[in-house]
This record gives C-alpha cells, structure tokens and sequence, in this order.
C-alpha cells in the first residue's frame, strides 16, 4: 500500500532532500503557474498546465525527472508560505536523518589503491557493450567496464551481470560500499556483495502519492 502525504508534507520533503529553502521553492512554484517555467536552485520547475483547478508541476534536475504532482490554485495563493509547517514533520526529517548519518561521499580525484567501504556520487559517461568471461569461480559472467564522472576526474566502474541494467548513460549514481583496485595497470572501482548503486535522482513511484489535503 502506498503512503499517502499531503501536497504541502511531499512539498517539503522535496525541499530537505534537494536542500533547497522552503520560501525559495515556494517562490518558484507561484511564478511557474504564471510564467510556465522557472528555476529553483540546480531544479526546473515547470508549469505543464491544468487539470480541473489544478496545475502540474513538473520538476527536473539535469535533465532527469524529479517529481510530477497537482497543485491547487488555492495552495498556491496562501499568503504565509504552506510549505514551512511541514518541515519538521516526520516524513521530512527522515530523510535529513537519513543525510544526516549518511557515510560522507568520495571524489574521484580522492581514491586510491586498496581502499575499500567507498561511498561516492558520479555520472555515467560509457557502458561498453559486456562481454562474457570465464571467472576464478568456473562459470561464466558478463562483465562492462562503465566510464563514470565527477567533477574532480574519471575513473572506470566494473558492473556485473544484473548491475550492468540498473544504470544508462547519462545517469547520476550513487555508489555505496565499493573497493578499489587494478587491472592491467588501470584503477578501477568495484561493487561487491555488500555494495549498492542506484539512481541517485529516483523517487519510487511505488512508496509516494501525493495528494492535495
């Protein structure tokens, strides 16, 4: 079964995780039903028109979809900003918690031989297409050397079999508890049985609907 939150508690939500300041998006929603599209921060937001006395919004972040959800002209037209009393409420702060105690990510440019429990956010740049090898365990895997990116440098991510699909080129990834080694002289990332990548942009539509109260 889905949470059901309301606009103004999903609204804040938004406004913890992107760390963006509750007056500012507000701000950017009221001139985004009247101008169509404005920024807020690294967000779009964008009016992507009405349903009944609703408008859409639409939300993105380097070109990736953030977030799309109903508004009511009424919410919009509040004088004291309806965003800030949720700020506090449990479903904001659990994900400033989760922030908060988050391990501190990695740069590229800070990795270095033999290290290991490796948090660190990048983009996708390449995916070759995998190739089968034969492992150390005698079965076969496929295997892609992905070419991943920060602002800091490169560096190539070893994906295995299903790992290889969860990401695409042009996505921003969240890598957790990843080691780092070489082959063949080229230092390269890798995500064991205890590691995690995900798209560190998606909202599980499944977990969320939001709904205007």
């Amino acid at each position: 079964m889905r949470n059901r939150v309301s606009i103004g508690e999903y609204l804040a939500f938004l406004s913890t995780k992107h760390e963006i300041d509750p007056d500012k998006l507000f701000r950017a929603l009221v001139s985004a039903q009247e101008d169509q599209e404005t920024t807020c921060g690294e967000l779009s937001v964008l009016n992507r028109g009405k349903n009944k006395n609703n408008t859409i919004i639409l939300i993105v972040k380097d070109s990736k979809v953030i977030a799309q959800f109903p508004i009511t002209e009424e919410f919009l037209r509040e004088k004291n900003n309806p965003i800030k009393p949720f700020m506090g409420t449990r479903f904001a702060s659990r994900w400033a918690t989760k922030r908060s105690t988050r391990p501190l990510s990695l740069q590229i440019r800070d990795l270095r031989k033999g290290m290991k429990q490796i948090n660190l956010k990048a983009k996708v740049l390449e995916i070759p297409t995998p190739r089968p090898v034969y492992t150390r365990f005698g079965n076969y895997a496929v295997v892609s050397n992905a070419l991943i990116t920060d602002e800091t440098g490169t560096i190539k991510l070893c994906l295995w079999n299903d790992q290889i699909s969860t990401v695409s080129i042009g996505d921003t990834i969240q890598i957790e508890n990843a080691s780092m080694s070489t082959f063949r002289g080229e230092n390269q990332l890798k995500i064991g049985k205890k590691g995690k990548i995900t798209n560190s942009e998606q909202l599980d539509p499944r977990q969320l609907e939001v709904h205007n109260a």
